[in-house]
């Protein structure tokens, strides 16, 4: 049983490498400047911190949602589909970023909001499943932007890329780090486990009333 475990062991000090440079190979060609950006339905828009009850934007999730207000207003999206965890009433990243956007000039029944996007393997494939997504832009910072894409894509969603930093972040290093084994696993859950999301529910079309998507 020891030499089995250091075999499992090393085999997967092995192959790690080997998913992140697939998924960096499968996604960094749909990765583009925000000005090369082709038109597309939506963009989605990957939750991550909220502060509190104020519902104040990490910097990390302010600068998504800020590159993402720059293209609907460039015209390379239609809509906004805000993903991400809203799991408990006295937490709530969807509806901050649905707000924030609004608050900066982007039409409330534009922006579609998606509260039980708990990961990014879970918010693209309810991004196809449920909102009926086809084409989009996502939009996240560099650390996450290959394994988004690859997800998207993997979901079936003729997806872009663009990179959402507009600052040094403090945690650098760790999301780095953390973005390695999270690799790892999205090449899982693609390729064997396919997972289902912890929700999925009723279509409401990306094409039709956001209003469908809101809880208030």
């Amino acid at each position: 049983m020891l030499w089995l475990f250091f075999l499992l062991f090393f085999a997967a000090l092995a192959v790690a490498p080997l998913m992140n440079w697939w998924v960096h190979r499968q996604a960094r060609p749909y990765v583009v400047p925000a000005e090369k950006v082709q038109h597309a339905q939506v963009g989605i828009v990957l939750g991550a911190l909220v502060y509190g009850k104020s519902g104040r934007l990490s910097p990390v999730l302010e600068d998504r949602v800020d590159a993402a207000i720059a293209l609907y207003k460039a015209g390379k999206v239609e809509r906004l589909l805000m993903s991400g965890d809203h799991g408990q009433s006295n937490y709530d990243e969807v509806n901050a970023m649905r707000h924030y956007a609004r608050d900066h000039g982007v039409p409330d029944d534009r922006i579609f909001t998606d509260h039980a996007g708990f990961n990014t393997y879970d918010t693209m494939v309810r991004a196809r499943k449920v909102f009926l997504v086809e084409n989009a832009v996502v939009v996240t910072n560099g650390f996450h932007l290959d394994r988004s894409v690859f997800l998207a894509r993997s979901a079936g969603i003729e997806a872009q890329g663009v990179v959402a930093d507009r600052r040094q972040y403090l945690d650098a290093n760790y999301n780095e780090q953390r973005e390695f084994l999270a690799r790892c696993k999205a090449v899982l859950n693609v390729y064997l486990l396919r997972p289902d999301p912890a929700f999925l529910g009723p279509a409401i079309p990306i094409t039709g009333s956001a209003s469908a998507s809101h809880d208030d």
